[in-house]
C-alpha cells in the first residue's frame, strides 16, 4: 500500500509567487552589481587561445605505437566490449610477425557516440589506447569527420607528451626510441 504524504498548505503570498520572484530578482541584481563594480571580467580570445587542459583530462583518443611504428593494439576487442556506447569498431587481421597473433586492420571510433568515459582505456590489456591528447575541442562540418580511423588515432608525436611518459617516448621520434627499438627487435616486446 502506498504511503500518503500530505502536502503543506501554502499561504496567499506563497501561492501568487510575487514575493519569491522579487527575492530571485534581488539576488540576480546583487550579483550583477557586484560584477559591474568589480569590473574584472576574465575573458579568453577563444579560437586563438585554447584553454590549457590538465594531463588527466579525458580528451580525444590515440593509439599507442610500438617502436617500429605499428599500433600496440592486438585486436583483442576488450575496448569495444567495455564501451557502453558501442562506438569502437575493430576489424582484426592476422599479423605478419610471429610474436604478434593479430593486429587491427580497421580501428574506428565514432566520437559522436562516445561518452568519453574511459572504460576502453582501462579495459585495454596492452596500454594500446589512451585519452590523453588534450584535444578537447573537436569541430567538423559533417558527421563523417567525427569517425576517426586508425591513421588519425596514430597521428601524434612523442614531443607533445612529457619525458616521464615512457611509453610515448618509446614511439618513433621519442627520446627512448633507439633503446626501445633495439629491445623490440631482440625479442623483448611491449
Amino acid at each position: 500500500m502506498a504511503k500518503v504524504i500530505p502536502r503543506p498548505q501554502l499561504s496567499f503570498w506563497e501561492n501568487i509567487y510575487f514575493v519569491e520572484i522579487f527575492k530571485g530578482l534581488a539576488t540576480t541584481w546583487g550579483h550583477a552589481q557586484k560584477n559591474l563594480i568589480k569590473g574584472d571580467f576574465p575573458t579568453r580570445n577563444y579560437p586563438d587561445e585554447l584553454p590549457a587542459l590538465p594531463r588527466d583530462y579525458r580528451a580525444r583518443h590515440r593509439l599507442m605505437k610500438r617502436p617500429d611504428g605499428t599500433p600496440r593494439c592486438v585486436a583483442c576487442f576488450m575496448c569495444s566490449t567495455a564501451c557502453p556506447a558501442r562506438c569502437i569498431n575493430i576489424v582484426a587481421e592476422e599479423s605478419d610477425r610471429l610474436d604478434i597473433e593479430k593486429r587491427p586492420a580497421k580501428f574506428e571510433i565514432d566520437l559522436l557516440l562516445c561518452v568519453f568515459c574511459g572504460f576502453c582505456v582501462e579495459a585495454c590489456p596492452c596500454d594500446a589506447i589512451r585519452m590523453d591528447t588534450t584535444l578537447g575541442v573537436m569541430v567538423a562540418d559533417n558527421r563523417a569527420d567525427f569517425v576517426i580511423n586508425k591513421t588519425t588515432l596514430m597521428d601524434w608525436a612523442p614531443a607533445d607528451y612529457p619525458a616521464t611518459d615512457t611509453q610515448s617516448q618509446k614511439a618513433p621520434g621519442g627520446s627512448l626510441h633507439a633503446q626501445a627499438l633495439a629491445d623490440f627487435n631482440s625479442g623483448n616486446r611491449h
